[in-house]
C-alpha cells in the first residue's frame, strides 16, 4: 500500500512539472495587443537637446546600449560611444540578455521601427515585436510626455550603425519566472504627469528623477534576485549585485580603468532614506553630495551608472537631495556595500 501511495504521488508529481513545463512553453513569450501612444518625435533642436541630456546623463541609456564592456566603460567617463547594443549582461539563473542598438540603423536598430512601437515601448514595456520586458530595466512609462519625445527624438537624430544585437537566451527557469512575475507584463496603467516637474531643487522634481528618470528606486530597494519584486522598503537598499562571469572583454574593461576584476566582489545598494544607518549621513552637506557625483566613478566594479549621473546638472542633483532627506527615515543597515559571498 505504501509503495502504491509513493508511485502514486510520484506520478502525480510528474504530471504536474509536466503541465508546468507545457504551460510556460506556450505562455512565456505571449505576445500583447497594446495600443501606441499618440507620439511622434521632433526635428527641434532644443527637444534634441533635452534629449542627449536625458540620455547621457539621468536616464543612462549611453551606458548599457554599448557593444562591449569596454565600450561600457568609455561611455562611462564620456566618451561618445555609438549606442549600437548587444552588450551581454547575464542574469543567472534566467539567462542572458542584450540591450538593443539604439541607432537609427533601418536594419539592425531604431529605424525599423515606428514611433509609435518606441513609445509603447517606453511608455508600457512592449517590444516591437508586441512582447513585454522587464519593465524595471526601463522604469520610464510614467515619463512625461515631452520627454519621452525628447528621448526618442535624440535618438533618431544619430548616425546609424549596422550592428545585430541577439534576442535574449533564456533558461527555462527564465521562461517561467517571464510567465509569471508581474515586472515581465505590460504597463496598462501608467500615470505620467502632465508635464516633467520644471528642473528645479524640489522634492517634486526629485522624485520624478528618482523613480521614472534615474531609477534610484529600482536598485535602491531589496529585490527577490529572481522576480525583481521588492521585498523590502523602498530606497532602503540592501539589493545584492553578483559580479558578472570573468571573460576577456571584462578583463580588457577594467585593464582599461587601471583596475583588476575580482570576480567574487559582490555589491550592495546603500540606504537612501534619511535614517543614521543610511548613506546620507556620510555626506552631510548638499556641496559634499554635489560633489561626489561630480568625482564619478571610484570602484570600476560598481553597478552604479556614475559616469552619466556625473553629468547631471548641479539643479537636478539638488533635487534628488531634497526629495531623498524628505523621506521617510528606514532603519536598515545594509552592511558593506562591498563584500564577498560567505566573509561577512
Amino acid at each position: 500500500m505504501v509503495k502504491k501511495i509513493a508511485l502514486g504521488s510520484v506520478g502525480v508529481m510528474a504530471l504536474a512539472v509536466m503541465g508546468l513545463a507545457g504551460y510556460v512553453q506556450l505562455n512565456w513569450d505571449r505576445t500583447y495587443d497594446v495600443p501606441y501612444p499618440d507620439l511622434a518625435v521632433s526635428t527641434d533642436s532644443a527637444v534634441i537637446a533635452r534629449g542627449r541630456y536625458l540620455v547621457h546623463g539621468p536616464a543612462h541609456c549611453s551606458n548599457c546600449h554599448v557593444g562591449s564592456f569596454d565600450e561600457m566603460v568609455r561611455a562611462d567617463v564620456g566618451e561618445d560611444v555609438p549606442m549600437r547594443g548587444g552588450v551581454p549582461f547575464a542574469m543567472p539563473p534566467l539567462g542572458t540578455i542584450a540591450p538593443a542598438n539604439l541607432t537609427p540603423d533601418p536594419e539592425t536598430g531604431i529605424g525599423r521601427y515606428s514611433d509609435g512601437q518606441l513609445f509603447r515601448m517606453l511608455r508600457h514595456a512592449v517590444k516591437p515585436n508586441d512582447r513585454a520586458t522587464l519593465s524595471l530595466m526601463m522604469p520610464f512609462w510614467n515619463m512625461a510626455d515631452e520627454d519621452l519625445v525628447a528621448i526618442v527624438s535624440y535618438l533618431r537624430s544619430l548616425e546609424p550603425v549596422y550592428h545585430p544585437v541577439p534576442e535574449p537566451d533564456w533558461t527555462f527557469v527564465g521562461k517561467t519566472i517571464i510567465t509569471f512575475a508581474p515586472l515581465f507584463k505590460p504597463v496598462l496603467d501608467p500615470r505620467p504627469p502632465p508635464a516633467a516637474p520644471r528642473e528645479a531643487p524640489t522634492a517634486e522634481r526629485g522624485e520624478y528623477l528618482a523613480r521614472y528618470v534615474a531609477n534610484c528606486v529600482g536598485c535602491h530597494t531589496k529585490r527577490d534576485p529572481m522576480t525583481f519584486e521588492a521585498v523590502g522598503p523602498e530606497f532602503a537598499g540592501g539589493m545584492e549585485f553578483e559580479p558578472e562571469p570573468e571573460t576577456e572583454d571584462i578583463r580588457a574593461a577594467y585593464e582599461r580603468a587601471g583596475a583588476r576584476f575580482d570576480p567574487a566582489l559582490w555589491m550592495r545598494s546603500p540606504n537612501l532614506t534619511p535614517h543614521p544607518t543610511g548613506i546620507l549621513d556620510d555626506f552631510g552637506s548638499l556641496t559634499a553630495w554635489i560633489n561626489r557625483f561630480r568625482t564619478g566613478r571610484t570602484l570600476p566594479q560598481s553597478p552604479m551608472h556614475w559616469g552619466p549621473f556625473s553629468r547631471m546638472t548641479d539643479t537636478d542633483l539638488e533635487a534628488l537631495w531634497v526629495f531623498l532627506n524628505g523621506l521617510d527615515p528606514v532603519d536598515n543597515d545594509v552592511g558593506p556595500t562591498v563584500f564577498r559571498k560567505g566573509s561577512e
